[in-house]
């Protein structure tokens, strides 16, 4: 299924500046296999009270990163929103907004102002769009891009990366104070390395220079390299701490208990153009994590 020779030639044509991982534009977010979400280090839910938290939200607007714009889903080097799991319209994803909207109130009801290659950083901005749709239901998956740089010197610190969450949130309630949100867990990338370094498609693609914080030299074990790598993880460990806490302080807020963090993403289900970012088989895991957490009457524990 790894279309390799297609894809490297695909590449090619653009440069390594264009595919540098998640520093780059259009770039940067992966999905991963990782133990259950129980053991994940953010599986802490928000203890937002049940009764407050609507199931059957009727307007969808969704602000993140390219994995929320169907990045490499459909062509090499490109956004594919109709397969995005949180707003598309793909009748094979089956997005969060078709999922709670049915297919035609869903065109008119759902907004998405993801862009790829976002940061944290750049999610206050977002969440002002979205604040101006009214929207009853906001999606943020925020993050990777943060610790997805070319080293780990450059990943966002952790009270950066607060403080711009934080102001995110205030965005949205400045002109949405009623709308609930929905926060996804960043995805576990050293799992993304450790499951794709057996396939030497992706190492070739890799070794474009996506994500090099966590995917330089995926065969190098030596120390300093399994020292990148554990500080690329325990960065992102970090952020969803991050996300979970500050969730946890907004009534209208639930936190996915690490379950993106968590979830087994199979070969299939990640771009063949990338190994990275999440196929069409991959958005529809999404959008069916996120279905689950929203409709459920508690939050994940």
């Amino acid at each position: 299924m790894r279309t390799v020779g297609a894809a490297l030639a695909a590449l090619s044509f653009v440069g390594v500046a264009a595919l540098a991982g998640c520093s780059g534009e259009g770039s940067g977010d992966g999905v991963s296999q990782n133990a259950s979400p129980a053991s994940s280090p953010s599986a802490s839910s928000s203890p937002s009270p049940a009764s407050s938290w609507n199931p059957k939200p009727g307007s969808v607007a969704a602000v993140g990163d390219s994995i929320t714009r169907g990045f490499d889903a459909c062509s090499v080097l490109a956004d594919c929103p109709e397969v995005s799991w949180a707003t598309g319209s793909d009748s094979l994803v089956r997005s969060l907004a078709v999922r709670l909207l049915g297919p035609a109130k869903a065109v008119d009801r759902s907004w998405n102002h993801a862009v790829s290659g976002a940061r944290m950083a750049q999610l206050p901005e977002q969440m002002a769009l979205a604040a101006k749709e009214r929207p009853e239901l906001v999606t943020v998956m925020m993050g990777a891009n943060d610790a997805c740089r070319d080293s780990v010197r450059l990943m966002t610190p952790v009270a950066d990366f607060r403080a711009s969450f934080e102001a995110s949130m205030r965005q949205l309630r400045a002109g949405a104070p009623k709308a609930q949100v929905y926060v996804s867990s960043v995805p576990d990338l050293k799992r993304l390395w450790s499951t794709g370094r057996l396939d030497e498609g992706a190492k070739q693609i890799w070794s474009l220079g996506i994500c090099r914080s966590m995917l330089a030299e995926a065969d190098d074990l030596g120390p300093a390299a399994v020292a990148r790598r554990d500080a690329v993880q325990e960065r992102v460990v970090a952020y969803n701490r991050v996300l979970r806490d500050v969730c946890a302080k907004d009534r209208h807020c639930r936190y996915d208990g690490g379950a993106v963090f968590g979830f087994r993403f199979t070969g299939a289900q990640l771009s063949p153009w990338d190994w990275f970012h999440p196929s069409r088989d991959g958005q529809a895991r999404l959008a069916e994590i996120a279905y689950r957490n929203i409709t459920a009457a508690e939050p994940p524990a």
